[in-house]
């Protein structure tokens, strides 16, 4: 059997191990502290490391695995998920966070050929709840749940 190897899989490993070393590198001249006393550095320090990990095995595994051609751009999903982080943060102050996430949560939805509206509905009205429960409530987290933009 002999090596193959996926040419994206090795690009990809390399912008992995690029932008770990870069965080690192900014991440070098700010205290990293302890685990317990953490520095402004440890949390970028930490996470450079493990982005540089992660290049290193997507690497190894695209020399040693037998890879499938690379299927058709999943061009709806693109429009959809890259744009709701952006909206969510356009939408936060002004609509607040249930009116933010709920859209956003709803634009992602549909980023799915398979997503239905009924399902869609559902999943992210459990999801605004769940995150209400767990940020506003149990976290305690000072942000209005509606904003200035529907009359509160």
């Amino acid at each position: 059997k002999s090596l193959s190897f996926s040419t994206r899989d090795i690009v990809c490993g390399l912008f992995f191990i690029l932008a770990g070393l870069f965080f690192a590198i900014q991440a070098y001249g700010l205290d990293l502290g302890t685990a317990f006393r953490m520095g402004p550095g440890y949390f970028p320090f930490v996470l450079a490391g493990i982005l540089i990990v992660l290049g290193v095995i997507v690497i190894i595994q695209g020399t040693q695995i037998e890879h499938e051609p690379m299927g058709p751009i999943a061009w709806r999903g693109m429009l959809l998920i890259l744009p709701a982080p952006i909206f969510f943060g356009l939408t936060i102050r002004g609509l607040g966070f249930v009116p933010s996430l709920f859209l956003t949560a709803l634009i992602a939805a549909f980023a799915s050929n398979k997503m239905r509206p009924g399902m869609a509905l559902l999943l992210v009205c459990g999801l605004t709840i769940f995150s209400v429960v767990v940020f506003s409530y149990a976290l305690g987290l000072p942000f209005r749940r509606f904003g200035p933009w529907l009359g509160q």
